[in-house]
This record gives structure tokens, C-alpha cells and sequence, in this order.
């Protein structure tokens, strides 16, 4: 029996690490005893939010997962897989490494990317394409200038060394993200479907091995530190950010292709949050099977490391493998001849336990499914209550507004906003050649498009959300996310497929963060079942926020939505560069008396509370629907979403790539500055050749979709109601310049 003084401490060091004081009684109920430090330690990071999803589970199984092209659903494995045709699938994943960036910026972003492209590799599909969304603070100040060069670079030096082409990305600035930057990777990979590896054990008797890189002490509990809230006192965690080496990773791609052509691998899962500890529980309780584990026969990088250390270190590339039995060479040739770590370290049971030994000593002994999601980890449905500014933010009249005298020096000043400016100085330190497969790199597209070649097919992906909407309606912004990724991946020549999600927020136990958090479910559901994208998997990363003076702050509640879709023809896949001098210029869908939640009233007029833009489901998915038709009768040559900034940048950013210019007519029925910088969603800008106007006007009447004629591209001008803004030449600049300014400056 243990005293009280010993039952005290135990329940002390339980809480240190993260657990509530009933969550270490559900253990002690579990194991029918008190658990020691290692399982306690091992209980911390599985039940942690990262691992568990204890708060967020009740919500996220009621997001849609069943399409018309869904081969494996979320949570079955380690990303989702979506049929593309002719026996090919595509696994894609998107993952956020918020806390590890906001520490260490080079690091914490390089090992995300190292660790989204091993959740595609593990499943037996070779990585070929990364997009990147990205949130920093007030771009002013020092430390967020820091993160951003941190962040970029370790992005650029993964992807760039590990061999994989950046096609897209977004980066955002807002002041609530001055503590808590947001790092999400997503990363896209090609498998042949008869060749699928799982994440599951089974067999008793079967070995099972690590392979890849040695385990060290960096990322030691990486998974409970980004369950915690960043406070000054977080530099302490520094060892919780692990270390990345993209050429061993490489190394550990090759080596997992070549053994996915043979027949001995039962199982392998990618050793992420919470290291072995996470990758011995969750396959075994995959497989309804347990495993004896020996500690001393993992490679170490440090002398003397105690249990604790080895299973939760978070070291990178490195994977479990369960191995079929009397098959265990086949699997230490290849490690072999790759120069990596392949060594046995146990072997699957019936028990449905695991076992782990150090020094011949049994130091944990813990039933594999009540560590595991859905499984025996506890399952919260926390409070959430509807904040007092969400009925300010309605409160906004658009009258309230003056519309500024120059519109001219508006549009200007939207064009440096970093915001809307180019990223240019973001994706110029990123490969997008690599492996000749982006087709996006010379030809602009709403969307990032790899070719598959081999096939007339193309795959199109995105990244996107405007956390500021989402802020300011969360079901709302959400939904509009979800839609302008199926609208950039519509523009591009795409059909939108399936969705994977990086839902950013605060702290769940904050009713109000709470209720950002439910409302941005309902929004997805709601948007994902219109358009028939279902949502294949990704993570929750709570805790963003920033605690001053006893209060919590968190940031813009931020859902990243990542999209792929297939183009069935890549002879169709549509860019959004203006073409040629003469071609009209048409926008589809309505424009709107609105410019709620825009950048030109946060930036230029410096009102932060307005509802989210103007949006309408229907109506954008029958938009979308009639975009894709143009596309593929081939009746427009360009097309571009109206999305950040408005009309007014729409239509630069079309002109910029070839020089040329545009001069349109507002709606004298809509007022100037909404019209040009509002950003009411379901609306595309198109050009369409003179020869094809008659065929586009009647295909236009037939669909019942509003449609005005803007102009019609020029040389080199931008005009706008007979009036002069300046030369596209002088637009390029400014744009294509405005973000190094403010980084380098």
C-alpha cells in the first residue's frame, strides 16, 4: 500500500506533466494501481490534446468523411487517400507545428515539413509536392521579422535539401499572431493503391524494428508542450523542439519505397508526436494486438538515457516497422545498403499491452487502447458560450464609412500592404523545380498544379483561409475557406476532391476560444457536403494564445483548409494571366454594396470590427459549377478569384505576369471603393478572346449566373472609369517589392 505522502507526490508529478488530477484517478482505475513515473510520463503525452483530441473529438467526428473518391478515411491511417484514376491515388496531409516555430523558428518549420512528408511516406507514396500557410504578428517588429526569416529559411533548406518542390503557400499578418506564429506544412504524394502500407500491427511473434535516424534527447515531450499555452517562461522547453537532417530523411524515403516493393513489411508508422510511445500504442491498438518493447536496443545518441527519455523523445526521421517473421533480413539489406538504423527491438504479442523493458527490468506495463484516440483516452464536450463582440462586429454599417476622394492612392497602398504584396521574397527561397513536376512555376494559376506524368491527368492543391472572416463569424468564415480553396482549385481547371484541415485555436477551456472552435466545424461540415469534399484528416493545435496580465488573448481563430482536385485534362488547366490586348474582360457573379472584414477597412480606414464579407453556399457552389463548364469548353483564356484586396487587385495581379494592362467600368449600381476593394465572396474574373464573346454571352445566359462586362485588357495602362491609375510597370514594383521592404528595413 502505498502512504498518502507517496500517493500526494505521485499525483503532483502526474498534473507537472500535463494530466488533470481525474484523468491520473481514470489511470489508477486503469491499471488497477498506482502508475509509476515512466507510465505516467507515457499517459501525459498520449492523453495530452496533441496525441488524444480529448477536446476536440466530439466535434471533429461529426465532420463528412465519405466521397466519391475516398480509398482511406480520416483516422484510419496516417493521412488520407483519394482515388485519381487508373490504379493511382493521392495521400496528403496537413499538419501545424505552431510551438516548436514560436521558439525555435528554423527548427520547429524545417521539422514540420520533415515530419508531414514521413506521414506521406510512410504509407508507401512518394512525396511530390509542399504548400506551406503561415501567420506571424505585427510585421514591424523585430522578433516577428526574426520568426519570418526563421521560419522561411527552415522551410527552404528542408524542402529545397530533401528534394520536394514548394508549388503554393499563403502568408498572413495580424498582431494577434505576435506571440503565437502559425506554421502549418501540407504535403501531397502519389501511390500505387494495390501498394498501400498500413499503420496497424499484427501476427504475434512478428519483430518489430526501428528504422532510420538514432533517438536523442531533443523533442522530449513535444507532444505535452504544444498542448500548453507559449509564456515567457517557454524558452525553458527549448529540448521539447526537435532537430531535423533532411538528408538522412531522404535516405529514409528511398529506403521505405524499396521496401514497399517487397512482401515483408506487416505495418510501419512514422515516429512523431510522442516517439515510440506513440507509434508502439496506436499500431498496436490498431491491430487489437500488444508488444514487448526492449528500450536497450534502441540506437541512442546520448549515454545513460532513462526510459522516459527514449520513449518520449520526439527525435526525427524515424519509423516503426512490424516486420513478418523470418522476412527480418530483407529489411536490414535495404537499411543496409541505405546507411540507416534498422534494429529490433521487440515483437508483437496477443496481450494487448505493451511492455517495455530497460536493464531486463519490466519498467512500463500498459494496456495499448487506453492510450489511444477513441479508444480508452478521455473525451471531452467543454463549455463554449458565444462572445460579446461577435454582436459588436454586427453592429458595422458600411454608410458609417466615407469613401475616400483618391481611390487611386487606396489601391497603391493595398498593393504594399504585406497582406496582398507578392511573397516573392518568401517563395524565391523555396525549389519549386525540383523534380520537374510543378507546372504552375511559368504559367500563374489560382492553385499549385503538379503534373502526373505518364497520364493526361494534373493535380491541383491549395492552401487557404482568412482567419480575420473567421474571427469575425466562425461558421461563416469557415465555410467561405472550405469554398475559396474549391474555387481556386475550379480556376485552375480542377475538380475539388477532398479537404484536409490544421484547426488553429486558443484555449479550449475558454468558453468563447470554444466557440470559434465550434462554429468553424459546422461551417466546414456544411461547406464540405456542398461541395462534396470530404475531410481526409489533419490536426487541432489549441493553446495559441498569449497570456498578459493574467488574460488570455488568443489568436484569429484559424481553420487551414488544404485542398487537392484533379484535372482529368492538364491541356485545360487554366491560368489567370491576362493573354492578349483586345480580350474582354468579364466578372462572374454579383458584386455587393461590402466591404465587411476587408483589408481596405482594417488597413486603410483602421475599423476592425465588421462582420464577415457577403457569402452565399449556393450560390457560390453554382458559380463554381459554371466556371468549371467555361473552362472546359474552353471559352475563357484566363481566370482569377476575386479574393484579398478585391476586384481592383484581381485585376493587377492578371495584368502583372505579361505586362499588359486593363481598363474597366465600375457598377455605377455599386459604390466605387466596394466595388473595387470589397470582398464579397462568389466572384471570378475572366477574359475571354473577342471571337468567343457571342459563344461566352449564351453559355453565360443558359446558366442563370450573373455576369457584367468589366473592359477589356490593354497594353500596359490601368484604367479605371476613364481615369488614369498609373502603369502596370509601376503597379510590379510596388507589389513585387513591398514585403522585403518591410523585412529588410
Amino acid at each position: 500500500m502505498e502512504s498518502t505522502a507517496q500517493q500526494t507526490a505521485s499525483l503532483e508529478q502526474a498534473v507537472e506533466l500535463g494530466l488533470l488530477p481525474e484523468e491520473f484517478e481514470m489511470i489508477k482505475g486503469i491499471l488497477g494501481r498506482t502508475p509509476n513515473f515512466t507510465e505516467t510520463a507515457i499517459y501525459s503525452v498520449m492523453w495530452s490534446e496533441h496525441c488524444s483530441y480529448k477536446n476536440s473529438i466530439f466535434w471533429l467526428k461529426q465532420l463528412p468523411k465519405d466521397g466519391p473518391r475516398m480509398l482511406v478515411k480520416a483516422g484510419e491511417e496516417n493521412a488520407g487517400l483519394v482515388d485519381i484514376g487508373e490504379g493511382v491515388g493521392c495521400v496528403f496531409k496537413i499538419e501545424s507545428h505552431n510551438h516548436p516555430s514560436a521558439l525555435e523558428p528554423y527548427q520547429g518549420a524545417a521539422t514540420g515539413v520533415g515530419g508531414i512528408n514521413r506521414d506521406i511516406f510512410t504509407m508507401g507514396a512518394r512525396p511530390i509536392a509542399q504548400l506551406n500557410s503561415l501567420r506571424f504578428g505585427n510585421i514591424d517588429l523585430e522578433r516577428t521579422k526574426w520568426l519570418v526569416k526563421g521560419v522561411v529559411k527552415g522551410i527552404g533548406d528542408y524542402g529545397n535539401s530533401f528534394g520536394i518542390p514548394i508549388v503554393g503557400g499563403e502568408v498572413f499578418f495580424d498582431e494577434s499572431y505576435n506571440t503565437n506564429p502559425l506554421v502549418n506544412a501540407f504535403s501531397a504524394g502519389i501511390i500505387d493503391t494495390k501498394k498501400v502500407i498500413s499503420a496497424t500491427a499484427s501476427g504475434p511473434g512478428n519483430p518489430v524494428f526501428i528504422v532510420g535516424s538514432s533517438t536523442g534527447k531533443d523533442g522530449i515531450a513535444g507532444a505535452a508542450f504544444a498542448s500548453k499555452d507559449i509564456t515567457e517562461e517557454s524558452a525553458n522547453d527549448l529540448p521539447s523542439v526537435q532537430v531535423g537532417d533532411p538528408f538522412m530523411e531522404k535516405l529514409l524515403l528511398e529506403a521505405t519505397m524499396e521496401l514497399s516493393e517487397t512482401d515483408a513489411i506487416v505495418g510501419m508508422q512514422d515516429m512523431g508526436a510522442a516517439g515510440i510511445t506513440c507509434s508502439t500504442c496506436e499500431m498496436s491498438a490498431a491491430g487489437g494486438v500488444g508488444m514487448e518493447i526492449d528500450l536497450d536496443k534502441v540506437p541512442t545518441r546520448q549515454d545513460n538515457m532513462l526510459p522516459y527519455e527514449i520513449l518520449l523523445s520526439e527525435s526525427q526521421e524515424r519509423m516503426l516497422v512490424v516486420v513478418e517473421k523470418g522476412k527480418e533480413q530483407i529489411v536490414k539489406d535495404i537499411f543496409d545498403k541505405w546507411d540507416l538504423h534498422a534494429e529490433e527491438i521487440g515483437h508483437v504479442t496477443d496481450t494487448g499491452r505493451i511492455l517495455y523493458y530497460a536493464g531486463g527490468e519490466l519498467v512500463g506495463d500498459v494496456p495499448a487502447e487506453s492510450l489511444v484516440l477513441g479508444g480508452g483516452a478521455p473525451i471531452y464536450e467543454r463549455e463554449y458560450k458565444e462572445p460579446a463582440y461577435y454582436q459588436e462586429y454586427k453592429k458595422f454599417n458600411i454608410d458609417d464609412v466615407e469613401q475616400p476622394e483618391d481611390l487611386k492612392e487606396v489601391a497603391f497602398k493595398l498593393m504594399a500592404h504585406p497582406n496582398i504584396a507578392s511573397k516573392k521574397w518568401v517563395y524565391e527561397q523555396y525549389d519549386s523545380m525540383v523534380g520537374t513536376v510543378n507546372m504552375t512555376t511559368n504559367k500563374p494559376s489560382d492553385a499549385g498544379v503538379v503534373n502526373l506524368k505518364g497520364t493526361n491527368r494534373a493535380l491541383a492543391m491549395t492552401v487557404d483561409c482568412n482567419s480575420r472572416y473567421v474571427n469575425a463569424d466562425p461558421e461563416i468564415g469557415t465555410s467561405i475557406a472550405v469554398s475559396e480553396a474549391a474555387r481556386n482549385i475550379t480556376c485552375a481547371g480542377g475538380e475539388p476532391s477532398a479537404i484536409t484541415n490544421c484547426l488553429n485555436f486558443g484555449n479550449p477551456y475558454n468558453p468563447e476560444s470554444y466557440w470559434q472552435f465550434v462554429g468553424a466545424i459546422k461551417g466546414m461540415s456544411a461547406a464540405c457536403r456542398k461541395f462534396e469534399t470530404p475531410v481526409t484528416g489533419g490536426n487541432v493545435s489549441f493553446y495559441n494564445q498569449t497570456v498578459k496580465d493574467g488574460k488570455e488573448i488568443p489568436v484569429f481563430p484559424t481553420p487551414t483548409i488544404g485542398m487537392i482536385g484533379i484535372i482529368s485534362d492538364k491541356s485545360k488547366m487554366m491560368t489567370l494571366d491576362f493573354k492578349s490586348k483586345g480580350d474582354l474582360i468579364f466578372i462572374i457573379g454579383q458584386s455587393y454594396d461590402d466591404i465587411s472584414s476587408s483589408e481596405y477597412l482594417v488597413s486603410y480606414h483602421g475599423i476592425k470590427k465588421s462582420p464577415a464579407p457577403y457569402f452565399n453556399l449556393e450560390e457560390e457552389f453554382k458559380m463554381q459549377q459554371v466556371v468549371k463548364g467555361l473552362i472546359q469548353d474552353q471559352l475563357i483564356n484566363a481566370a482569377h478569384d476575386v479574393s484579398d484586396g478585391g476586384l481592383f487587385i484581381t485585376l493587377a495581379e492578371m495584368a502583372m505576369p505579361g505586362d499588359l494592362g486593363f481598363d474597366i467600368v465600375t457598377d455605377s449600381e455599386v459604390r466605387e471603393d466596394a466595388f473595387l476593394f470589397g470582398e464579397g465572396q462568389g466572384r471570378v474574373v475572366v477574359t475571354v478572346n473577342e471571337d468567343q464573346e457571342d459563344e461566352f454571352i449564351e453559355s453565360m445566359m443558359e446558366s442563370g449566373i450573373s455576369y457584367t462586362l468589366l473592359g477589356h485588357v490593354t497594353q500596359g495602362k490601368m484604367m479605371i472609369d476613364d481615369e488614369h491609375y498609373g502603369f502596370i510597370a509601376e503597379a510590379k514594383e510596388v507589389y513585387n517589392n513591398a514585403l522585403a521592404k518591410h523585412l529588410e528595413n
